[in-house]
């Protein structure tokens, strides 16, 4: 399993600003390794934010997504609320972390 996603989320004036940086390889398919062969492709292909039990952001990627992806984006929410966030590779990984809205 990959390494905890680093999440960041602070609320000001009703909106929570989230900040999440991602830790995965994200191979395109198109890198070919020392010998001259193509690396499969391997990257993040769905992820899900919820807070409070409810979808809060969705996102399918595909391959043209960098290594280690950060992700930024805003909602309508408040201190205290418990943010869950998922994604799932194309091998079938699966990463689920969770943090707090400060």
């Amino acid at each position: 399993m990959s390494d905890p996603m680093r999440i960041r989320a602070t609320e000001k004036d009703g909106i929570v600003d989230v900040k999440i940086l991602m830790k995965h390889d994200m191979e395109s398919g198109q890198r070919k390794d020392a010998s001259g062969k193509l690396i499969p492709a391997w990257f993040i292909n769905m992820l899900n934010v919820k807070a409070q039990g409810k979808d809060v952001f969705n996102a399918e990627f595909g391959p043209g997504v960098s290594k280690d992806p950060f992700l930024n984006f805003k909602y309508k929410g408040s201190k205290g609320d418990k943010l869950v966030v998922k994604w799932i590779d194309t091998k079938g990984d699966k990463r689920t972390d969770e943090a707090t809205v400060s």
